[in-house]
């Protein structure tokens, strides 16, 4: 994927601590940490939960402080006011209020956003029509399905028309049909040349859509780079599934090989590094078995994901 050169996100050396009560001592929640989001891509910011992420976009919104080091938005200081006419801003749990429309709540968030009136009414139908709400628009919130409400908090995000859009956890709680058609919109507002931070935990959905990945871990940053870069680390294994393997042939493979196996019904998935590839091969074929397949492996973010959670040392980009 393309990657820009201008750097829109900034955060560097980033410390934020909390003084839980008085008299307690203070807890780090952030210790340190810098990232880079780039002009015009979609930017993942994963972790587990109590790892930092949603601190982390709040010292980006304003909202709370760092303790120390400093963070910039499109060149400004998060602590700045007048530029976030700039940032669009979608969270986790978005409030609407029940007995409006999604029409009028619409209204609402572009007066308050300083959209002309002149120009309100055409951009709410253009936002409506955009996240596929046009049918709904004049329908009541309380009739509007989780999916629905994601999609209006989308809109409400781009009333204004924002250069960088932050979305705080955009799949969750969605069914399968509903994540499809957020992705679906993430992807539109990149093609639209807007640059998207999303705060997830749904690894699928990273992996489909972001350019670039953070891992961060207990308030420390994991990994950072490219997602393809990630998940290409893998292309020194290979899977070669077999069948008709006897419990003899199975332990040879364990044991001289040092593969990997998994049983498939009654085939075996065999994982191998890629030197072994054509020793395996001569065993399964030797012992009698039969070669139904060999594919090099890829890793997957999860599984990536899951070994930087479990490792202790941190991983450069």
């Amino acid at each position: 994927m393309q990657q820009h050169e201008r750097r829109i996100v900034r955060i560097e050396n980033i410390v934020k601590d909390f003084r839980p009560g008085f008299g307690l001592r203070v807890k780090r929640v952030l210790h340190g940490i810098s990232l880079d989001v780039n002009d015009g891509e979609i930017f993942g910011f994963v972790g587990p939960n109590g790892s930092g992420k949603t601190t982390t976009l709040k010292v980006l919104m304003g909202l709370i402080r760092a303790t120390s080091g400093e963070a910039t938005i499109l060149g400004h200081s998060v602590t700045e006011t007048a530029f976030r006419r700039e940032i669009g801003f979608l969270p986790e749990n978005p409030y609407f209020y029940s007995h409006l429309t999604g029409r009028e709540i619409l209204g609402f968030f572009a007066k308050l956003s300083g959209v002309t009136r002149g120009r309100r009414k055409a951009r709410i139908s253009e936002l409506l029509e955009w996240v596929g709400l046009d049918h709904a628009a004049d329908s009541r919130l309380e009739t509007y399905s989780k999916g629905m409400l994601q999609r209006l908090g989308i809109a409400q995000a781009l009333v204004h028309d924002p250069r960088v859009v932050f979305l705080d956890e955009p799949m969750s709680g969605l069914d399968p049909i509903g994540r499809v058609e957020i992705r679906d919109l993430v992807l539109r507002l990149r093609s639209e040349g807007k640059t998207v931070f999303m705060n997830t935990h749904i690894l699928h959905d990273v992996e489909m859509l972001c350019d670039r990945v953070a891992i961060i871990v207990e308030g420390r940053i994991r990994y950072q780079g490219v997602i393809e870069d990630l998940v290409g680390s893998g292309l020194h294994e290979v899977d070669i599934v077999a069948a008709n393997l006897s419990p003899e042939t199975v332990l040879e493979l364990e044991d001289r090989l040092a593969a990997k196996l998994r049983g498939v019904g009654e085939r075996v998935e065999i994982r191998v590094a890629e030197k072994e590839v054509n020793d395996t091969l001569r065993c399964v074929l030797a012992a009698g078995g039969e070669v139904v397949s060999v594919t090099r492996h890829r890793v997957s973010l999860e599984s990536f994901f899951l070994s930087t959670v479990e490792g202790g040392s941190e991983i450069g980009e």
